[in-house]
């Protein structure tokens, strides 16, 4: 009986340790950590770049083809927040898709395209903006630095802030929920927290 007591015990503890080890990693009051300084994250790759982890960051500065890079969720979101650390250089072109139809085909058209690229040629649809839905004036800028991206879609209301300043605060109900994707185009791209809780 004694022998039995121990077991159940070190059950209970080891059940205690595997509990906080999860809300350690950011698993708690909702939030569901995809990216850290020591993990990728499971994720779809759609287009191919050479993401890797990195120095504590998951990096890419090279894309495998023309075609740009995507990494996807593997789960659907309808109401959300993200949160997600990134740096950018200069040249980088990259952006989070959010609410994709088609998980296999990212883009501005099937998706809601909050974007990061500083150079791009119409700055107004540029970094802190979502491509052709709501235009950012200034553009802030990204390059050369670590930034804070916070998203959040509830109904049709999408709220973007970048390193605590809002650029988007809008309506749209073309697209109700999808999965979402961290795009790779150039430059040197690192992220180092991704974050996201449903709503």
């Amino acid at each position: 009986m004694k022998r039995f007591s121990t077991f159940a015990a070190g059950l209970l503890i080891g059940a205690a340790a595997l509990q906080f080890s999860n809300v350690a990693f950011g698993q708690s009051d909702g939030w569901v950590t995809l990216v850290d300084s020591t993990r990728m994250g499971d994720w779809d790759e759609v287009g191919k770049a050479n993401w890797a982890m990195k120095d504590g960051a998951l990096t890419a500065d090279k894309l495998d083809g023309k075609d740009r890079s995507y990494l996807v969720t593997k789960t659907s979101y309808k109401d959300f927040q993200i949160k997600a650390e990134f740096w950018a250089d200069d040249d980088v072109n990259s952006g989070i898709f959010i609410r994709c139809q088609d998980p296999k085909k990212i883009d501005a058209k099937l998706c809601y395209e909050v974007n990061i690229f500083d150079k791009r040629p119409d700055p107004s649809y540029g970094t802190g903006a979502i491509v052709n839905l709501a235009k950012v004036d200034p553009m802030p800028k990204a390059g050369g630095k670590w930034n804070t991206y916070e998203i959040t879609a509830k109904g049709p209301h999408l709220v973007v802030v970048l390193n605590g300043q809002k650029t988007v605060d809008v309506q749209d109900s073309r697209l109700a929920s999808g999965r979402f994707a961290l795009q790779y185009g150039s430059g040197v791209l690192k992220w180092r927290k991704v974050q996201v809780k449903a709503l």
